[in-house]
This record gives structure tokens, sequence and C-alpha cells, in this order.
């Protein structure tokens, strides 16, 4: 069933391990009264800032996103890559902040009273490239800090973390950024820092070592400015749990602890895996003995409805939560019909010889191991020179598309070629001008997935083109997409989509 497509909860009081089968990068949760609440990094996509909840860290439901659209004229473009990183969410007299770094423009933060209605505008609290993986703290005395890391890519240097005192609104900067802590010699490649306080202590929990084999460290001090000392706290050993990297402490109304973090699995992305957390000697034991575990007794928490992420869409009143375009669209790429999602064959803002140039192409992450998806196609607007479909994208990428030229309507076969598309084994659709596209993919191994494509007009599938494994693209995973492009002329045409359906397979 569509509604069931990954279940954490296993119905036996236990929960496996990720929890969300899902490009949630970088996440970071809290709890409010007895909901929590969990965002995440959204890079170039928009919406951005996805917001989830859940009553039990297990079953969790998307319900918002915090930032519409990014506010810089740039990302009319996709920035592959760019945009918003590793936020941080936290609750402080009344109001609900979620702090992130753009490592191109600087740290930004949002507010709002109401997590699941509109955000504030965003406010650039300190604006420079390189400052990543900010976290707001207000220290003992109600003065408010931002703790956070550098990219070398954009500042020339990593495994520092920063600090730099802001307004008690947490909305501007009030003195210089400077070095909290040098992790050169034992936390090379130190970033994400989450801080709390408990029991006396400031704590600093921050991923080292890098995304795929690195390892979760914590940090503590009696005072926000160090000097600290450090304990690695969850580490791989011989699970199959590669990192595990960057996350965040949560508790729950009677006092258990856990902590969420990510793992890195090629075309799936970053999922989000659960651990259990105690204390002992002042320090968190995190998972088994410090180990992820892939199965474990559930939070304490009212008993709740075991929920799957939901990624059909029948296309009526509104989107689906799940899609997000690859930039800021322009406000004419698409359109809601009674049932109908009509995508219009814009130009790129800039030349693009690729689906990677357009940013109205919608797009839906993965959301469980193994699955089909169809789409319908009217294509009875496109115009020769224009084409639609559906394309699972990531660092190469595939599809099955209909295009139009001046002998009439086809199928084709889409590929990814270094930074252009190619088109090949087409079937001509005759006097047909509506079409299913069909995608299945199956995962091979940990990490590891192979996907097909397939038509039909009449009922009875066509395979076209040849299988093809995924990869991630930068830090995303591979992601479905619906688009209507140019490629020859065309930019008057559209196409439209209906009954979007996504299915598990075994």
């Amino acid at each position: 069933m569509k509604d069931r497509l990954y279940l954490p909860d296993l119905g036996d009081g236990r929960y496996q391990n990720p929890v969300l089968w899902c490009d949630y990068s970088d996440p970071d949760v809290i709890r409010v009264g007895d909901t929590y609440y969990l965002t995440a990094s959204s890079f170039n996509y928009v919406p951005g800032l996805p917001i989830l909840t859940s009553k039990d860290l297990v079953n969790w439901t998307l319900v918002n996103y915090a930032l519409p659209r990014i506010p810089e004229e740039r990302y009319r473009v996709p920035r592959h890559a760019q945009g918003v990183w590793a936020p941080s969410i936290r609750y402080h007299e009344g109001l609900f902040f979620i702090c992130y770094g753009m490592p191109d423009e600087g740290i930004f933060m949002v507010r709002t009273a109401d997590p699941l209605g509109e955000w504030d505008a965003p406010v650039c609290v300190l604006p420079g490239k390189g400052l990543i993986d900010p976290c707001p703290v207000w220290d003992e005395n109600g003065n408010a800090w931002i703790v956070h890391g550098y990219a070398r890519s954009r500042i020339g240097f990593k495994s520092f973390l920063g600090i730099f005192p802001v307004s008690p609104d947490g909305l501007h900067a009030t003195g210089e950024d400077h070095i909290l802590y040098n992790g050169l010699a034992t936390q090379p490649t130190i970033e994400g820092p989450k801080v709390y306080r408990r029991d006396g202590y400031y704590y600093i929990f921050a991923p080292a070592g890098g995304v795929e084999t690195g390892w979760q460290t914590v940090l503590r001090s009696r005072s926000l400015h160090g000097p600290y000392e450090e304990k690695i706290v969850l580490r791989q050993g011989d699970t199959p749990v590669n990192g595990p990297h960057q996350g965040g402490w949560v508790d729950t109304p009677d006092g258990q602890d856990w902590f969420m973090h990510f793992q890195s699995m090629g075309p799936y992305g970053r999922v989000t895996h659960l651990q259990p957390m105690t204390w002992q000697d002042g320090w968190p034991v995190m998972g088994d003995r410090g180990k992820p575990v892939s199965v474990c007794a559930r939070p304490h928490a009212p008993a709740c409805e075991a929920l799957s992420l939901q990624a059909s869409d029948d296309f009526c009143g509104s989107l689906n939560l799940a899609w997000q375009f690859t930039g800021n669209p322009p406000p004419d790429a698409y359109q809601l019909l009674d049932g109908k999602l009509r995508l219009f064959a814009r130009p790129a803002p800039e030349p693009a010889q690729s689906l990677w140039g357009y940013p109205q192409i919608i797009t839906q992450k993965i959301c469980c191991p193994s699955f089909a998806a169809q789409v319908t196609v009217d294509a009875v607007a496109l115009q020769p020179g224009a084409q639609a479909g559906m394309a699972l994208m990531g660092g190469e990428y595939g599809g099955v598309i209909v295009y139009r030229t001046q002998e009439g309507l086809f199928v084709g076969d889409l590929r990814s070629s270094g930074d252009t598309d190619e088109t090949a084994e087409a079937d001509a659709l005759g006097d047909t001008q509506t079409v299913t596209l069909c995608m299945q993919l199956l995962m091979t191994g940990p990490g590891e997935a192979q996907v097909q494509f397939y038509y039909h007009t009449d009922g009875r599938l066509r395979a076209i083109g040849s299988a093809f494994t995924p990869g991630r693209h930068t830090w995303v995973g591979a992601r479905i997409a619906l688009f209507c492009t140019p490629f020859e002329g065309g930019e008057n045409s559209w196409a439209d989509f209906s009954r979007f359906c996504v299915t598990a397979e075994e």
C-alpha cells in the first residue's frame, strides 16, 4: 500500500534503524512538550528546512518547511551542493529558532511561534564565506552565542569550531568570531556542533573523522569558552553503520535520552538513525556500548500509529510536501489542476545542457529501500522541441521521456553524460498522446541499487533502455524527478502529470 513504504516501527515494542529511510542530511531534533521536531539540510532544494514531527522519535511525519524560497537572487539557477547546510533547531522563551549556514553567504536565523505555520523571513546573523553548521546557545546569564564549523572549500581550513556572541533574540552578531576548539590533533574534520547544558557542564556533540568513516565526539567544559575535554562516544565498530555522523541529543518527558544521527548510504543519501543513550561519569554512552544498534526497544511514549513517509500524489488541492524544486522556480513553472500537475517548458535562466540547469525540476527523496513509481503524462500540448518525463537524478542519472519532433511523438531513454543529456532507444507513439512512465528501483546491497525504466500505453509494460546503477550527487542522494523542458525550442509547451504513485517492492 502507498502509505506503507517503510515502517521503522516493528509493532512489538521495538523499532528498526534507520527510523527515516530518507535523505534527511545533518538532522537536528528537539522536544517541546510531548512533540518532537526535526529539521535537516536542504542545500539548493526549495522549499527548504523541512519540519518533521513525531510523538515517539520513531514514527515521523513531514508537516512543513521553514524556508519557502532561498531569498538570494543567484538561486534562480540550481546551485548544487550550495544553499542551506546543517541547521540547528532550538526552542527558547516561547519561540522556535532554526539557525543554518550557507557556505557562500553566511549564517542565518529564522524564527516562529508556530512551527507548523509561517516562519519569519531569514535574517543574516553574520555574513561571510565558510561559516557553516551553526548552533545557538543561551548561557546561564542569558547571553546568546553561536558555535559553528568552518568549510575548508570556502575559507581554507577545517577541523576547528568557532564561536561569536549574538543579541539575545539570536538575530545579530554582537562581536567577533574566534576559534573555540582546535581538533587538528585528535578530532580531524570536526564539524556540525550541537551545544547543550547539563549538570553544570557545557557539552558539544560533534562528528569528526569524515562522513564515510568518522565517529561521534563529545566535548565538555564547565565554561562555554573552554578548555574542553573530549571523548569519542559512538563509532561503527563491527556494525554496518558507517560514519556514524552528525545529529542531535533529545530527551523524553520521563527522562530517557536518545541520539539521532545520519548514515551515508550512497544513492539513498543520508538516512537517519536513532540510538539509545545513557550517562556514565558525566559522559554520554550511545547505542550498544558505543556502537550503533539495528533494533531496539522504542522510547517511552503513548501508543502511536505506525507511520511511513508519503510519496504518492493525486495532485488534488495542493502538492505533497515531499516535492522540492532544484532551485527557486519561476512563478509560472507549474499549475495544479483537478488531479493534474501541469509543468511548463520554461527555458533555464542560464544556458543548460542537462536537467541539472533547470530550477523548475520537481523532485522527491527516495524513502524506502526498493520501490516502483509511475506517473501518467498527457503530452498533447508538447510542441516540437519539448520533452516531459520522469527520471532518477543522482551524480549520473537516467529517465524515461516523452518528446515531440516534427516527425511526431516519441518515448525514449534519457541518460546524463557529464553536463549533457542524451536520448536513445526511442519508440514512436503514433497517434497516442497519453503514456504512463514507470520506474523500478531495487536495493542490491548496502547502499547500492539498480534502476530500470518502463512505459506503457495499453497496460503492457515495455522496458526502455538498460538498467543502471544510481549514485548520489555531491552530498545529496538520488531523487525521483518530474520535468517538462525545452531542448530545441518548444518553450510554449506544457505536459500534464497525473496519478503519481509509489509502492514498496519486496
